[in-house]
Order: structure tokens, then C-alpha cells, then sequence
């Protein structure tokens, strides 16, 4: 089924030149269909590659997602031109009154700030407790999830010796959970950080649950016992050339940074990187919006409903 997006979002032609299925409002508002509605608070700099990311993993389910696009107003960016924000985006205080069956809150560029330095701290910390009333499912990404992680449960971040980037292998270790159904034993996805939330801190909180870690990279997966909070350490969402281009960006700026781990075959850049996290990444978002937004949102949504998994 298709994605609902706004007429002439830039996305849109990359994924129909994918073979994606989008429609814009006015075809969306003749489909006789209960769709799901998504929000996005998108906190990266280059928003309209992440658009296209994530909306490429929310393509591959049978339902229909209908997204908005969320900025925060206490932030200007400086990436991502106005006109492009005033069209295609809404700031939290226009949505705020909504009900969303699932949301996305990406990753963000502050990871080596303390939280409470980062211009949009007050508003982050909002949104995150509008999503207990207001959202069936909220998945956290990267930063996101680190943050997220430290305003609901306390856990605290730590400063990385060396920013872990590259591609790294992940086993699942709890399979009786619906979000990891259909996952391989062990597979692979991005990572790149500068800091870390540790297993022993994450062990404390009762109603967590780690789904999927990696030795080299530590803890990528996990969720609350409800499934309203979903926390992904890493990047699923990147495309294949997303490590390769931050790489190169910061060599071109003089930058202390190591090759991508486990990206380049024989670590050689010039060499197109394999494409080989996509599948998991689907996996992950599909069941996501299957288990976790669709089968425990009811058709008129007028609140949050308890959860039972």
C-alpha cells in the first residue's frame, strides 16, 4: 500500500523512481481505508535525505501510512531551507492536539553535548511526554534514543574514545518478541555516534528489554514492556552511501576520522560499498508499524490503549 505525501515533497520522485507507491492528499482523501498516521520529528541536519530514508523503510507494509513531517521551533536550521520547512513541515505546537498512531524521532548532530546544553532540551523533553497521551507507538532513533532513554528512565550517556562508525553485526537475543520476528540469528547495520548508553545501566530498568546487540558495537535494539517506546542505538534507516559521505565530508574537513569499520570491501573508498542491512532494516520498520501501531491502535482513535505482548 502506499505512502500519503505532501504534493511536490522532493522524496516523492526519488521513491517512485524505486518503484515505491506514494499518492499525495488529494488521491489519499478517495481511498476508503482506515490509514495510519505517522508522525516524523525530523532532528538532522540534511532533512530531506532523511525523509527519503525513512520513508523508504515505512514503504514496505501493507498499510497505508499517512506521515507529517515535525520540526521543533526552538532550533533554526541552517541546513535545510526555509521555504522547504515552511511547506512540507509542522512545529510541535501545530500537532500538538493530534493523535498519532505511530512517530519517529531521528537522530540529531548534539550527541557530544550534555542534554540539558541542546537549544531544543525544554521542547525535546515535552514532546517526549506528549508521546505517552498522544501516540499508540513511538520509535527513537540514535541521539533520539539515547535522549529519550535519559528522560524517561534516567540513563545516562558516555563520551566514546573513538566515534563507533561503520557497519557491525548484531545478534538477536530475545526472539519471543514480535519486533525481531523474522530477523536472522545475526545482522547487520550502521552505527555513527560518539557516545554509548551501557547494558549494565539499561539492566537496571525492569520494564526494558534488549532485543538485538553487537560486541563490538554494544546495544541496538530494545523496548519497553508496553511497546510504546521503541529505542534503536544505530542508523537501519541509512541508504548505502550515507556512511561514505559523512566519511568523506569530514576527511574534506581535516577531521580526526577513522574509515567506516566493516563498510568498504578491503576498506578501499573508492569502491561502491555493498548494500547489505536493508532487508533487517525493513523487518524492523514493518513490524513495527504491524505489531506495535496498527493491531494495537483502535480504528477511532480517541486515546492511547493499554498493551498487552
Amino acid at each position: 500500500m502506499p505512502i500519503k505525501v505532501q504534493s511536490g515533497l522532493p522524496a516523492r520522485e526519488t521513491l517512485e523512481r524505486e518503484n515505491v507507491f506514494t499518492m499525495d492528499e488529494n488521491r489519499a482523501v478517495h481511498q476508503d481505508i482506515r490509514p495510519i498516521e505517522v508522525g516524523i520529528l525530523n532532528l538532522m541536519p540534511l532533512k530531506e535525505d532523511t525523509e527519503l530514508q525513512i520513508l523508504r523503510e515505512l514503504s514496505n507494509t501493507p498499510l497505508q501510512v499517512d506521515v507529517t513531517f515535525v520540526v521543533v521551533s526552538s532550533h533554526e536550521s541552517r541546513n535545510t531551507s526555509s521555504s522547504h520547512l515552511n511547506k512540507f513541515y509542522n512545529t510541535f505546537n501545530e500537532i500538538r492536539d493530534q493523535k498519532f498512531d505511530g512517530f519517529i524521532i531521528t537522530g540529531a548532530p548534539v550527541e557530544q553535548m550534555d542534554y540539558e546544553e541542546v537549544d531544543y532540551w525544554k521542547e525535546f523533553q515535552e514532546i517526549c511526554e506528549w508521546t505517552k497521551t498522544n501516540v499508540t507507538s513511538t520509535m527513537y532513533l540514535c541521539w533520539g534514543a539515547q535522549a529519550g532513554l535519559y528522560y524517561h528512565y534516567g540513563i545516562p550517556k558516555y563520551i566514546l574514545k573513538e566515534k563507533r562508525f561503520g557497519l557491525f553485526e548484531h545478534k538477536v537475543s530475545n526472539r519471543k518478541i514480535p519486533l525481531v520476528r523474522g530477523f536472522d540469528d545475526y545482522f547487520l547495520a550502521p552505527h555513527s555516534r560518539h557516545t554509548e548508553v551501557r547494558r549494565e545501566d539499561i539492566e537496571k530498568v525492569q520494564e526494558l528489554t534488549i532485543l538485538a546487540e553487537s560486541q563490538e558495537a554494544g546495544v541496538f535494539l530494545m523496548m519497553d514492556t508496553t511497546g510504546q517506546k521503541i529505542f534503536v542505538m544505530g542508523h537501519p534507516e541509512y541508504d548505502r552511501v550515507t556512511l561514505h559521505t559523512e566519511y568523506m565530508r569530514d576527511k574534506e574537513k581535516g577531521l580526526d576520522i577513522q574509515i567506516p569499520q566493516n563498510y568498504y570491501v578491503n576498506d578501499d573508498c573508492s569502491i561502491r560499498p555493498n548494500l547489505q542491512w536493508r532487508a533487517h532494516a525493513n523487518t524492523l520498520y514493518t513490524n513495527w508499524l504491524n505489531y506495535y501501531v496498527y493491531q494495537a491502535t483502535p480504528y477511532e482513535y480517541t486515546s492511547v490503549p493499554p498493551k498487552k505482548h
